[in-house]
């Protein structure tokens, strides 16, 4: 595992109620200096930036056709779907698969960034988006933009999602780009509409700094 210390597994029941297996490795904090995979990177101007981890290159907890920054205290795990079947089934929507979630809960927020792949590199943006949100028989009110991630073309979806443990509809968003590999969909829910607005700054950082990875 290298300088990522050792392999962790869990089982992972999401807040969607699927079970699944999620793994990752320990990512220490990378000096100034460290240009290697999860290295930290300055978001913004000034000597009190803000600086973020680079996930999804190889070497990362969560290797992915794209790379993005995520604030520091948030905890990638890469996710990899149990043996049964139909848990399988609960990691798809539309015509992704779940990758990847970045926890909040050690910034002391209640939600996650999950990173969703296909397989289809023809898949436009907009369209597997527009796949993604007609999965959830619970959204509501989508609103779609054509947008830019980072310097890639990109589709951006936010509606709402009711269900008997929410306090009414909560909000939530999403993004999505195309690579060689397939699309990419990125997606920010949250308990309430409380953390989801505390965790759109995560959010836009991972949408601003999406690059393809190398």
């Amino acid at each position: 595992m290298g300088r990522y210390g050792m392999l962790r597994c869990a089982v992972v029941v999401t807040a969607a109620g699927m079970v699944l297996t999620a793994c990752s490795a320990e990512v220490p904090e990378a000096g100034p200096s460290d240009k290697g995979p999860g290295a930290t990177a300055a978001t913004g101007g000034g000597p009190a930036a803000v600086k973020g981890v680079v996930i999804g290159g190889r070497g990362t907890p969560c290797p992915l056709p794209v790379t993005f920054e995520t604030p520091p205290e948030w905890t990638p795990e890469k996710v990899t779907v149990a043996g049964d079947p139909d848990f399988a089934a609960l990691a798809e929507q539309g015509t992704v698969t779940l990758s990847c979630e970045v926890d909040a809960k050690p910034a002391g927020n209640i939600g996650f960034l999950r990173v969703w792949t296909g397989d289809d590199p023809g898949a436009a943006p907009r369209e597997v988006l527009e796949a993604y949100v007609g999965a959830e028989e619970n959204a509501a009110k989508a609103a779609y933009t054509e947008t830019r991630a980072g310097g890639l073309p990109a589709a951006e979806v936010t509606y709402t999602v009711s269900g008997e443990f929410t306090d009414g509809p909560k909000p939530e968003r999403a993004f999505a780009v195309a690579t060689p590999s397939g699309a990419v969909v990125v997606h920010l829910g949250g308990l309430d509409a409380g953390e989801h607005r505390a965790m759109l700054p995560a959010y836009e950082l991972a949408k601003r700094t999406t690059a393809l990875a190398g």
